[in-house]
């Protein structure tokens, strides 16, 4: 029996659920809950993805419409990444949620999203994957909207209203595909009816830019990306870690799942479908990071990069070829932890020293050396310097692009990805230079002024009391941030292993 497999997908929903309803918890033993519910729910995650592929129904919304689970390759990839990134962030936000408060409902929240995350992952068709799409979007919000201020609702409004509007375009696209498709179930290759297909073409091509355009809203690709630089300044950096590290990638799910599991890559090969969604994909990428590199305020520089760098997974899967597909999921899978050790780093520098503002960080490195390598490895990664685990991904995506019959993209790609990890690495190393090395009249006690934008709950006026000697977070925080970090390096050094799964996982697909 298969059943078992939604273990991972009840069992923190209802235990978020509970935590929701208990009216006072003592703070030890919520952790400890909170705690012993994640980590098993990720083993249970884990095992029933990595024990042979198990499919279950759980009941139909119609006749032929059943709300489907399925384990296949895919879902193998996102559900361990996302159940790694989860512990660990969960484990860093015991300490760090100290000080936000309300953590009973922060809490509650966190294990419903992940329930809810591993039910979007399973998925077996396209109405069962847009029914949890949907429920993820509502459940997240509350973790952006945390601390009640003004800035914080209207995040949390912001990123619903984009969310929304790109989930009922995909509704849209999913309505036309359910007239000329055999099956929504998810196949490799697609179920698109020839004949349909070339009776409705202009309509159906319609209705898959819609789908893309729409859940690219969700990977904050142009032009529903606005939510991001809006939702992460104001959120606890906890949650904007598995926003950009997870959230994110229920886009990049969605249109592989659309593309290459219901529509087909060779139904939009060649047409003007491809080459839109590789122009928004390259234009993001660069206006992402020229967005960072000017930004002052740290999470938000953060949040602009993430706007850039899943356009680098979308540009590799709109080549609709192997190459450009395997360097988009090593970059899906290397983002996750480069971008959530780097939210983990400035919640450590908004927790412990009260610095929101890149310009504040200056000589912090003499404080807190540990933390700041972390955040050196992280950067290194994201940039794509060997041996680190980006320069891997961002490979395949260039030699993916150069190898396509795409015509002008094939060398444009290349060189879009080039500027933007130069203007990546100057908007991510000047906070480890100037952090080792302040300068001449640039103590590692100068420049440590009060904290000017509240954030992440931080109240303005916190004194200098937490900025004198050296000082790194508890190893609640350190260590989690510090195996996130390492993992950036590993897969670089070793990431023979991940290659070859997916190499064959996209061999089946093309």
């Amino acid at each position: 029996m298969n059943g078992w497999i939604l273990l991972p997908v009840f069992l923190p929903v209802i235990a978020g659920i509970f935590l929701l309803l208990m009216l006072s918890c003592e703070r030890r033993r919520l952790h400890q809950a909170a705690g012993t519910v994640l980590v098993i729910s990720a083993l249970l995650a884990l095992l029933a993805a990595w024990t042979g592929e198990k499919s279950v129904t759980l009941f139909y919304l119609m006749k032929d419409i059943p709300v489907y689970f399925h384990i296949d390759g895919i879902s193998r990839i996102f559900v361990t990444f996302t159940s790694i990134v989860w512990v660990c962030v969960g484990i860093y936000a015991f300490v760090y949620m100290e000080h936000e408060g309300a953590e009973k409902r922060f809490f509650g929240f966190y294990l419903m999203v992940y329930g809810v995350l591993v039910a979007l992952e399973f998925s077996g068709n396209l109405v069962t994957m847009y029914f949890f799409y949907e429920l993820m979007t509502l459940t997240s919000a509350p973790m952006v909207l945390h601390n009640g201020s003004r800035e914080a609702i209207m995040a949390a409004l912001k990123y619903l209203f984009y969310s929304l509007c790109g989930a009922y375009m995909g509704l849209f696209g999913i309505y036309f595909l359910y007239q000329n498709c055999d099956t929504l179930t998810f196949t490799p290759g697609g179920t698109l009816n020839p004949a349909l297909a070339q009776d409705h073409r202009t309509i159906l091509l319609i209705a898959v830019f819609a789908m893309l355009v729409g859940f690219g809203a969700k990977a904050g690709m142009l032009p529903l990306h606005a939510w991001l630089p809006a939702a992460h300044p104001v959120a606890p950096s906890p949650a904007s870690a598995v926003f950009s590290g997870i959230v994110v990638k229920a886009g990049v799910l969605a249109a592989i799942r659309t593309v290459y599991y219901v529509v087909g890559p060779d139904f939009i090969r060649g047409t003007w479908v491809q080459t839109a969604w590789m122009v928004l994909a390259l234009v993001t990428v660069f206006m992402g990071s020229m967005m960072a590199y000017r930004e002052p305020v740290f999470k938000k520089r953060l949040a602009y990069s993430t706007v850039s760098q899943i356009s680098y997974i979308l540009f590799g899967l709109s080549l609709l070829t192997p190459m450009g597909m395997t360097g988009a999921l090593l970059h899906t899978v290397f983002h996750a932890f480069i971008k959530s050790a780097l939210f983990l780093t400035a919640g450590v520098f908004i927790f412990e020293c009260g610095k929101a503002r890149v310009s504040e960080l200056t000589g912090i490195g003499k404080r807190m050396p540990k933390t700041i390598w972390c955040y050196t490895f992280a950067s290194l990664a994201l940039i794509g310097i060997p041996p680190a685990c980006g320069f891997v991904s961002k490979w395949y995506l260039a030699e993916g692009a150069l190898h396509a019959d795409v015509g002008i993209f094939g060398w444009l790609g290349p060189v879009v990805l080039l500027v933007s990890a130069l203007l990546t690495a100057g908007y991510l190393l000047p906070v480890t230079m100037k952090g080792f090395f302040p300068g001449k009249g640039n103590g590692e006690n100068s420049g440590m002024k009060k904290a000017s934008v509240e954030i992440s709950g931080v109240q303005n006026g916190i004194t200098d009391d937490r900025d004198t000697g050296k000082k790194e977070p508890s190893l609640m925080m350190l260590i989690p941030l510090g195996i996130l970090a390492s993992l950036t390096i590993i897969l670089g050094v070793l990431p023979n292993p991940l290659i070859h799964y997916i190499s064959q996982l996209v061999s089946g697909l093309m």
